[in-house]
This record gives structure tokens, C-alpha cells and sequence, in this order.
């Protein structure tokens, strides 16, 4: 079948001739509603319910949907996130919906309806708090980035598992451009909100900062320690109460463990910055940054287990192979390799912080406020963190140190 893209009218006639979505869904086409929510930059996201359950569909379209057919797209980035998906329900497979159909061809990738969850940006936003939040995003992260990392995977599997994401190369290139370059300069599609001028000229002549921001690009580009989401973001997060999911990663390739970790802390710190605009008249509460805290601390403690319980007759990777046998020796590289993803995540929560207010993909947790004067006041204070981030990493040896820089920050909007 050739490419063609759905829509709320055609979606249930081509979903039913796919005989593991009709065993799901129950009844025929007919009885099945189609809503496409779709409210990302990219893709067609349609939710279809049927007498007996529902599946969620997404289609790559052929450009950025936010954009327009002007910035074209490859649909391969279909194929790169279902493999994605393979790959995180092998290590973490409650933190990520299930794969139900594939079609290449299509660009199409349908999984589990996942239902009452919602987006974790949305509920932020509201203010509402989701008490495993941390624990579960902990845990997706140290199983994903270490069972696909050289501490747990053989010479040649990890390998063949970089080449088998080194076609992801747009997608890549996104990232390349608007994280690490684009904020950086006066780039045609960046846009800030008013009263930001004066950072923006700043920021775009101060040398230490966008020499960081290279720095952290080039770890990015040649640093393929394990396979990333590669978009972990509260938007990339669904939750409930009790569950939280991760979904797209259409950007998944095998990069520097910080990063993944980087993004999503990031995006908690810049939801703190927006609690004052978002709600002025409530008492500031430390929930956010805790999370951030907690978020850490756990995948810590969860890497370095991982790293301790493997077996030592097994011939899991080939980085420390020799402190499989030295357990002194295993704890120096334990305490050395988080220190290394520790400074990395710095530096990338530096510049999705930046970028995102000074580039093209900004989030609702600012543009949710109203009132243009206080989002830049809260934007002007999360982009002082983020600079000292990104330039003054070695002011921050641990969560401890970064606690009173928020609170300085996070003064009333």
C-alpha cells in the first residue's frame, strides 16, 4: 500500500482491515468513533473506540506539521519509533504503551489507548500533582539507559544496535539545530516573548555561553553511549494517579545518557518557573523541584543497582569488564560514571531551558500565562538558571547545590 494520510473520516475504514485492531476494538468500523487530537508539532495522533477497547494511532505526515509543507520530513522516523518502542518495552516494559500494528509503508504506529491518563505538561500546568511521578520516570530512564548501554550490552550487539538508529538522521538534525544552535543566534523562526530583547541580544554575543552550548552539541553528536527517547519531555509523558507512561520516540538514536535525563529534569525546572505566573495568588510549594530532586536521586540509585547485580559470569559489556571482579574498583567507576552523566545533564537542562523560550518550540507551561508581562518576568528568571547551568556547571556538584539557585530565582512574578 502506498503512502496516504488518514483522516477522522478514512481512518476507520483503512484501521479496519487490520485484524489485531478489529480484535481490540470489537464491532465493525462502523461502530467506532475517531477523534484526531494531534496537538504536537509533528505528526496525526487519532484515538479510535470501538464497543470493546480503543487503540491510539500516529502518522508521520511528510513535513513539521507546526511549520507546514516548507520544512519537509522523512516518514522513516515511523519506522525509527516503533523500533524504539521494541527496544524500551524490553528494558522498562510498564513505562511505555504497547505496540498493537505497524505499517512502514503507512508511517502509521498504533498502540494501547491509554485511558484515564493524560499529558503530564496539561496537568502541570492546572497544577495538579501525581505523587510516583519521580519513581517512574526514574525507573524508565535507568533501565532504558543502562541496558542499552555498554555496561550491559555485548561489543558487537550495542554495535549493531547504534547502526541499526543511524538512519534517524532528521530527526537528529532537529535536535542539532533548534537545542544547540539556533537559540544561539538570530535565527528566522526563533521568536521570545516581548521584554526579552535585551536577553536575547545578550545571549547572542555572549561567547562563554555559546561555547558551552557547542560543547554540549559536540557530546551530543559523538557520544553514543546508549539508546535515548530523544524528546523526553512533560509532553512526551502520560499520567495518572497510580501510572505514567512515556510515548514518542521518534527521535530515539543511541547518544550520551545525560541528555534523555537533561531534558526531562529541565522540563520540571521550567514548570517551577512557571507556578508563579500560572497561579499569582497561591502560596509557591517546592513540589516540582522536589520532583526533580527525587527524579535524580532515583535513577542514581537505580543505575548503580543495575550496574552491581550483574552477573559476573555473564559477558554483559565491555566498559569496566575489569571491575566485575573488584568490587572496590566497580564502586570508583560507579561513583565516576554518574558523576560524568551528572555534569552532562547540567549542561543539556541548560539549553532546553534556553531553547525552550528563546527558539521555536516553546512550552505551555509559559505560554499558558496570560499576561505578557509576568511570562517574561518568570521566562527572564528560568533563563538565569539556565545559563548558569549551561556556563557554570562546576558550581553544581549535586542537587543540593542547585536548591538555593531556584529559590533566588523563583522570586514573585
Amino acid at each position: 500500500m502506498t503512502y496516504h494520510m488518514l483522516t477522522e473520516a478514512t481512518a476507520a475504514g483503512h484501521l479496519g482491515t487490520i485484524a489485531a485492531i478489529c480484535d481490540r476494538l470489537g464491532g465493525t468500523p462502523a461502530d467506532w468513533v475517531v477523534q484526531e487530537v494531534g496537538d504536537g508539532n509533528l505528526n496525526l495522533v487519532f484515538l479510535v473506540t470501538g464497543p470493546d477497547g480503543g487503540v491510539a494511532v500516529k502518522q508521520a505526515l511528510p513535513y513539521v506539521r507546526m511549520v507546514g509543507e516548507s520544512w519537509p520530513l522523512p516518514l522513516s522516523r515511523a519506522y525509527y519509533e516503533r523500533l524504539a518502542l521494541a527496544d524500551q518495552a524490553r528494558c522498562a516494559p510498564h513505562r511505555v504503551p504497547a505496540l498493537v500494528h505497524h505499517d512502514d509503508a503507512m508511517a502509521l504506529t498504533v498502540m494501547d489507548y491509554l485511558v484515564p491518563h493524560r499529558t503530564l505538561r496539561g496537568a502541570l500546568v492546572e497544577g495538579l500533582r501525581y505523587p510516583r511521578l519521580a519513581e517512574h520516570l526514574a525507573e524508565f530512564l535507568a533501565n532504558t539507559l543502562f541496558f542499552t548501554s555498554d555496561l550491559a550490552v555485548p561489543v558487537a550487539q550495542k554495535k549493531a544496535r547504534i547502526a541499526a538508529y543511524l538512519g534517524n538522521t532528521a530527526m537528529c538534525r532537529i535536535s542539532e539545530d533548534l537545542i544547540f544552535d539556533e537559540p544561539f543566534f538570530d535565527a528566522q523562526m526563533n521568536w521570545h516573548t516581548p521584554g526579552l530583547e535585551d536577553v536575547v541580544s545578550r545571549f547572542q554575543a555572549d561567547i562563554p555561553l555559546r561555547l558551552a552550548a557547542q560543547e554540549m552539541k559536540a557530546r551530543f553528536l559523538a557520544a553514543p553511549e546508549a539508546l535515548l527517547h530523544g524528546d523526553l519531555h512533560t509532553g512526551s509523558v502520560m499520567v495518572t494517579q497510580d501510572d505514567s507512561k512515556v510515548i514518542d520516540p521518534e527521535f530515539a538514536f543511541y547518544g550520551p545518557i545525560g541528555f534523555d535525563v537533561g531534558m526531562i529534569i529541565a522540563n520540571l525546572w521550567l514548570a517551577a518557573f512557571a507556578q508563579a505566573g500560572l497561579r499569582p495568588d497561591t502560596p509557591h510549594d517546592d513540589w516540582l523541584v522536589e520532583q526533580a530532586d527525587s527524579l535524580w536521586q532515583d535513577f542514581a540509585e537505580r543505575f548503580a543497582d543495575h550496574w552491581r547485580n550483574i552477573d559476573r559470569a555473564d559477558e554483559a559489556g565491555a566498559l569496566h569488564a575489569l571491575a566485575r571482579q573488584d568490587d572496590v574498583l566497580r564502586e570508583a567507576a560507579i561513583s565516576a560514571r554518574l558523576d560524568a552523566i551528572w555534569r552532562d545533564m547540567l549542561g543539556f537542562a541548560g539549553c532546553e531551558i534556553i531553547r525552550r523560550i528563546l527558539g521555536l518550540a516553546h512550552v505551555a507551561d509559559f505560554e499558558s500565562i496570560a499576561d505578557v508581562n509576568t511570562r517574561a518576568k518568570c521566562e527572564r528568571q528560568a533563563l538565569s538558571f539556565g545559563r548558569a547551568l549551561l556556563v557554570e556547571r562546576d558550581r553544581f556538584p549535586d542537587m543540593a547545590a542547585i536548591r538555593p539557585i531556584i529559590a533566588s530565582e523563583l522570586v514573585p512574578a
